[in-house]
């Protein structure tokens, strides 16, 4: 029997608890986020700043000048005013934030140690500083609009690449997610992972010309790009897009189609280059490979760059797909910021894959660890047209477009 002494004991004790929780429900913040200023990570970034340049660098991905630009551009939309109950955080604080997010790839509930910052706050200062990103930068990624600029985009790959009439390299890749809830299998994809499809072209310069992000994973390369604007705009004989028409290359009495090219996975057109069958390959048919090999490694490349530079792409992302495609083109858009602003300092020498004049490739950095899954391949049916315009291209390569080194490809 319990006395009356115990039960004003438990009464006093349930009255404590109930108490506690509710103090725990009225605050809005815990104790040790209020402290933000002492324990976020600028201290860290302005250090480094000051006496370890490219430490600095590999903190945010960029130098000093690069994040400064990039704030003022983006200031406007993301800076917040203080209020009575709190102080905002600041809009160079929310963009190195996200770009830590980017670079790491760290989960928020971990990330949030570094920042002093809630999780959920966390989400929201990514998704507007991505969104930001995205509407500022957003003349960074362009299709070309002009004849005059497709012709550029070709003198590039023809100079460095040796691909003449070639008008971006074309790949896709998936980017892979937690499954997200009550999605079934529909981002189920061939290697029995979740993702979300990013598909891009790729100029000669290792920069993005389009990007789309957010097809499910079960599309193929060709049924994805199929399904994008460009595409559509591609496809049309209006020829909306400005694309050159077909010209006589050196030496030569045939005219040949403006292209894109690209791998097995995708539908040889007369305006799509992709290699040939190996089943099929003879010399001449080895050396077109080749050629068509060194302009479409640009995208390969790309790829590998934008996930060696930002380690968000080295882990399943765990955000909800379209938060996912904000992140995704986000960094895109980054990619392009910092070939433009600074190509020398974001893409070293080791990071790409190098050529030697043997025509033996040595893997770039970007090629160890986990890297981001390539797109299913599938068989398709070419018309007999754009069969021609693939022999016609082998047969200039092995004659008056020849290099002098890719017989070293036979070898």
């Amino acid at each position: 029997m319990v006395s009356n002494a115990d039960k004003a004991f438990l009464a006093i004790t349930l009255a404590v608890s109930i108490t506690e929780k509710e103090k725990r429900k009225r605050r809005w913040c815990k104790e040790w986020y209020k402290m933000r200023y002492r324990f976020t990570h600028e201290h860290l970034q302005r250090t480094l700043q000051a006496t370890e340049p490219d430490d600095y660098k590999n903190f945010l991905r960029m130098d000093n000048d690069s994040f400064e630009t990039l704030l003022e551009l983006i200031r406007p939309n993301i800076e917040k005013q203080d209020t009575n109950m709190r102080q905002a955080i600041p809009a160079s604080q929310r963009l190195s934030i996200t770009l830590r997010y980017l670079v790491t790839g760290m989960d928020l509930e971990d990330l949030k140690f570094m920042c002093a910052v809630a999780p959920r706050t966390l989400d929201l200062i990514i998704q507007e500083t991505c969104e930001a990103i995205i509407q500022k930068l957003k003349e960074n990624i362009r299709v070309p609009r002009t004849i005059e600029d497709w012709k550029k985009v070709a003198k590039d790959f023809e100079r460095r690449w040796n691909f003449p009439n070639c008008i971006g390299a074309v790949d896709g890749k998936h980017i892979e997610i937690e499954k997200p809830s009550n999605s079934g299998s529909y981002y189920f994809n061939y290697k029995k992972t979740f993702s979300i499809v990013l598909m891009a072209i790729v100029n000669a310069n290792y920069q993005f010309m389009m990007v789309d992000v957010g097809a499910n994973g079960r599309m193929s390369d060709g049924g994805t790009l199929k399904n994008t604007k460009f595409w559509q705009l591609f496809s049309e004989s209006e020829n909306k897009l400005n694309i050159p028409e077909p010209c006589e290359l050196l030496e030569s009495d045939k005219k040949f189609p403006f292209v894109l090219v690209g791998d097995e996975a995708f539908q040889l057109t007369p305006n799509f280059m992709k290699p040939y069958n190996k089943a099929v390959l003879t010399d001449e048919r080895r050396i077109f490979n080749y050629r068509l090999s060194r302009a479409r490694r640009v995208v390969e490349n790309a790829f590998g760059i934008l996930s060696w530079r930002f380690k968000i792409f080295k882990k399943d992302i765990g955000l909800h797909p379209d938060k996912t495609r904000k992140v995704v083109l986000a960094a895109c858009h980054l990619h392009n910021y910092l070939c433009e602003k600074n190509k020398n300092k974001y893409i070293q020498p080791g990071d790409i894959d190098i050529e030697e004049p043997n025509t033996t490739v040595t893997k770039g950095a970007w090629r160890q660890g986990r890297q981001l899954l390539n797109i299913e391949r599938v068989r398709g049916n070419s018309a007999n047209e754009a069969k021609r315009v693939r022999d016609d291209f082998c047969e200039y390569f092995n004659g008056n477009g020849s290099v002098p080194w890719q017989n070293n490809c036979l070898i």
